[in-house]
């Protein structure tokens, strides 16, 4: 294993792939010689040429319906928006026609492609540049969903992603392109499957269910609780669509209490998804109500104190353990 940063586990994923398959490219605004808003495609310009490194106007429907051409025609492509904001240009091109075309045409046609959009908060970039997506473009069928929060998952879904024969929404925190993590050696060839969550952390009285930077933070809200006595287990979904429910319910009979931790609005959000299968599914498992912790119903401020202010903390989601879990006291009377 070596470190790398989540930005560099990207850009050797794209490497790799243009390599094993000349039928990749990339292609969206300023990738070329300018290295991508985040530097995840420095370099390929020169190693790949215009051919396969393609820079596009700033048209999000110019970009995605290249895309969706160029993969009826064949091709992978990998198109890159400089935001995932930004993508509500072209959410015709995703949802009417990415989406549905293989179904609407029996399965003839394949729409093998890949769209990168990094999003988020935190970076101080305003109301309409901070915000995710991922709940608008999950619930829609044919759309693959994924939202990795390790360099490490980041590599091996890209790859996946690349190589799978559906269209898949590939959401990359902004926050995050500077996380360092564990990846294998170059030339270990490996990928990470795009329906299976992840354990990050044992526990035994309560889940913490979670994707994306909120991953970083559960993780540090477990420690803080575990020298409290509260064990939490963390789930990483890794992917919105498909969820691996399976990995969730497991964990829920096990702890019997949960807290679904996201970043996003609550209302009609990813997690009030997650919440309702967790009580469709594993209702008799549950000793109290699910905790939600998400940002608040705003839209995000430029000013950085409010900004942090709208955004979801680690004593948030250990506020909301605390609210559900019973003192370590308490626990062992009732014992």
């Amino acid at each position: 294993m070596r470190v790398l940063t989540y930005r560099d586990a990207l850009r050797e994923a794209i490497r790799e792939e243009m390599l094993r398959d000349e039928r990749v490219y990339i292609l969206g605004e300023d990738i070329a010689g300018y290295g991508g808003t985040y530097s995840v495609t420095k370099g390929l310009f020169e190693e790949f040429g215009e051919k396969r490194v393609r820079d596009t106007p700033l048209a999000e429907e110019v970009i995605i319906g290249t895309a969706i051409g160029s993969a009826l025609t064949g091709l992978r492509p990998i198109a890159e928006l400089m935001t995932m904001n930004f993508s509500l240009l072209a959410s015709d091109q995703i949802i009417n026609s990415a989406a549905k075309f293989s179904y609407m045409f029996g399965g003839q046609p394949r729409i093998p492609m890949v769209i990168r959009m990094p999003g988020g908060g935190g970076a101080q970039r305003g109301a309409q540049h901070s915000q995710f997506f991922e709940t608008l473009y999950a619930h829609v069928p044919g759309l693959k969903v994924v939202m990795p929060a390790t360099p490490y998952d980041a590599k091996g879904m890209l790859k996946s992603a690349v190589r799978d024969d559906d269209p898949v929404i590939f959401v990359e925190h902004e926050l995050l392109y500077n996380v360092k993590g564990d990846v294998p050696d170059e030339g270990v060839e490996y990928t990470v499957p795009l329906n299976r969550g992840e354990r990050r952390r044992e526990g035994s009285d309560v889940t913490l269910v979670t994707f994306s930077r909120m991953v970083h933070i559960c993780m540090q809200a477990a420690e803080e609780l575990a020298k409290t006595g509260i064990e939490a287990e963390v789930i990483d979904l890794r992917s919105i669509r498909p969820i691996d429910l399976d990995l969730v319910l497991d964990s829920v009979r096990k702890t019997n209490r949960v807290v679904v931790a996201e970043e996003g609005w609550k209302y009609y959000g990813t997690g009030q998804g997650v919440v309702a299968l967790i009580y469709e599914y594993a209702f008799d498992y549950l000793d109290a109500p699910i905790g939600q912790v998400t940002g608040k119903d705003v839209p995000m401020p430029y000013s950085k104190p409010l900004e942090q202010a709208a955004l979801p903390t680690r004593d948030d989601v250990i506020a909301a353990v605390k609210a559900i879990v019973p003192a370590l006291g308490a626990a062992t009377a009732a014992r």
